[in-house]
């Protein structure tokens, strides 16, 4: 078993040193920058109108969170399972892991990343309901996957490369579910519940094969309706307990962002080492666990997005900029600031604490709480990392049994729910390390194909955007609106009631 388990750790780390070497970093940076100019910064010129109509819009307009009796799910729904998916460990064992090793200043990059992010997973969304389409169950069907075999495929020349991307898309989505979606969060979960209440990391595991298999078991309905009563719920209590700790310490706040510039810029390098190192181990640490975070440029949310009730593209696209900006600009800056301010981690070198250094980097935040709060506070991160992966693992299961019947069919789908429920004992039982570095490699590979057909494509998000500005901010009636590429799809979301995007 050990020989085995070392085998694994030297192709992943091969292969992983290839998909997040800088080329594919910079690629994922370039896409963000140029879908951001393309929409004339819509995340800034257009906040007002985003934040209204999405988050604003859960309160004022019924039909967004009002239940479909076909085979849709309501955009609060999507939302709810994309955000399950997102706000995950990334949010607390990985910012914590981004910040141990690549200092303070990985949080300024994670901001970086997700500002142009939120524009990626914008256009990512946008294209997910351009191309999708009804399944053999009615279900609405979309993805990275769709828009690459028909929209990167359908570029004279480029059938081939579409297909091809497509599978290959849908191969590592489809490993990526059992190692972000399933490995990495039951790890963490179990590791977390050991530290705080002492159970057996075999039986947390049956119990989460259980918990876990009874409700992707239902399919989306049943996976939607747990994640909209769950979601809201579990980043309340977190950022209750997260902003109780840092108004604790509210005078070491202008501090901590201090040191998260200065270590963004090495202006004072890590650990006494050089400065270029610095910045770029503080850069990549802190572009790799936002993407692992909020999922900008994976194309992994765009499955659940399509399932949406929505008509508009440019409707759905907007919950996609409000997904990374909850995601990444609230619940991962509130977990950099806790931390920070707990003593964990020296201000003035960027390194940990002698403190910090006795604690896994996987159990900092559980640190962090329990030293505010005592034994409750430990057991108060073990509970909220439990209910943040285990909405992350549900999620997850959908994305990656939407890639299984791209590859297989529809029919096929109960397959991959068992596999994946039976994942849920490996990662139970796996080494920490080893899981999160999967999850980092099989990240990386679905992303490149995903960039590659978001970047070739972003003249349609372009277009789609500006024509919806024109008829909708604008007031434009002379326009035909801009709903799918699939000519019948959109003649018959033309001839269709408005309802949700009135």
């Amino acid at each position: 078993m050990e020989a085995l388990l070392q085998t694994i750790t030297s192709i992943n780390d091969t292969v992983n040193g290839m998909v997040w070497g800088w080329p594919a970093l910079i690629l994922l940076g370039f896409v963000g920058v140029l879908t951001t100019c393309l929409t004339g910064f819509f995340q800034i010129t257009h906040f007002r109108y985003w934040m209204k109509h999405t988050i604003g819009a859960i309160i004022g307009e019924k039909h967004v969170t009002a239940h479909t009796d076909d085979k849709t799910i309501s955009q609060f729904q999507s939302l709810c399972t994309a955000l399950a998916a997102t706000v995950g460990t990334g949010n607390i064992v990985g910012v914590a892991g981004a910040i141990a090793t690549g200092g303070p200043g990985a949080v300024f990059w994670m901001w970086l990343i997700a500002f142009f992010g939120m524009m990626t997973n914008y256009s990512e969304n946008v294209l997910g309901i351009l191309y999708r389409r009804r399944n053999t169950e009615g279900e609405w069907v979309g993805g990275a996957m769709y828009y690459l075999k028909d929209g990167l495929g359908g570029k004279k020349g480029l059938k081939g490369v579409g297909t091809v991307l497509a599978i290959l898309f849908s191969c590592f989505c489809l490993l990526a579910s059992f190692g972000i979606g399933n490995m990495s969060q039951v790890n963490s979960m179990v590791k977390n519940i050991n530290h705080a209440f002492g159970f057996p990391n075999l039986a947390i595991g049956v119990f989460l094969f259980i918990a876990v298999g009874a409700v992707i078991v239902g399919g989306l309905k049943r996976i939607a309706a747990m994640t909209e009563r769950l979601v809201p719920f579990m980043v309340i209590l977190y950022l209750i307990g997260s902003i109780v700790i840092i108004c604790s310490h509210i005078t070491e706040v202008p501090a901590i962002f201090v040191s998260i510039f200065k270590g963004a810029f090495a202006m004072k390098a890590v650990g006494g080492g050089i400065v270029g190192s610095g910045i770029a181990l503080a850069m990549k640490m802190g572009m790799k666990r936002g993407v692992f975070s909020n999922e900008a440029g994976l194309g992994s949310s765009v499955m659940v997005h399509s399932s949406s009730n929505v008509k508009e593209p440019v409707r759905q696209g907007m919950w996609g900029i409000f997904e990374v900006f909850a995601d990444t600009i609230v619940v991962c800056t509130l977990t950099a600031i806790t931390l920070l301010s707990s003593g964990l981690v020296d201000l003035t070198t960027g390194q940990l604490s002698e403190a910090g250094q006795a604690v896994e980097s996987t159990a900092l935040m559980s640190r962090a709480f329990e030293m505010q709060f005592g034994h409750a506070g430990a057991a108060f991160i073990a509970i909220a990392i439990f209910l943040f992966a285990y909405s992350t693992v549900l999620g997850w299961s959908h994305y990656g049994s939407k890639a299984f019947e791209y590859l297989f069919g529809t029919r096929a789908i109960t397959v991959y729910r068992v596999i994946f429920t039976v994942i849920v004992l490996a990662g139970a039982v796996i080494e920490a390390k080893l899981a999160w570095d999967i999850s980092d490699t099989f990240n990386g590979l679905m992303m490149i194909p995903n960039l590659i057909g978001v970047l070739v494509l972003s003249p349609q998000v372009y277009a789609c955007t500006k024509n919806f500005v024109a008829r909708k901010l604008h007031g434009d009636t002379s326009l035909r609106p801009m709903l799918s590429m699939i000519p019948e799809i959109q003649a018959a979301q033309e001839a269709a009631p408005d309802g949700a995007d009135d």
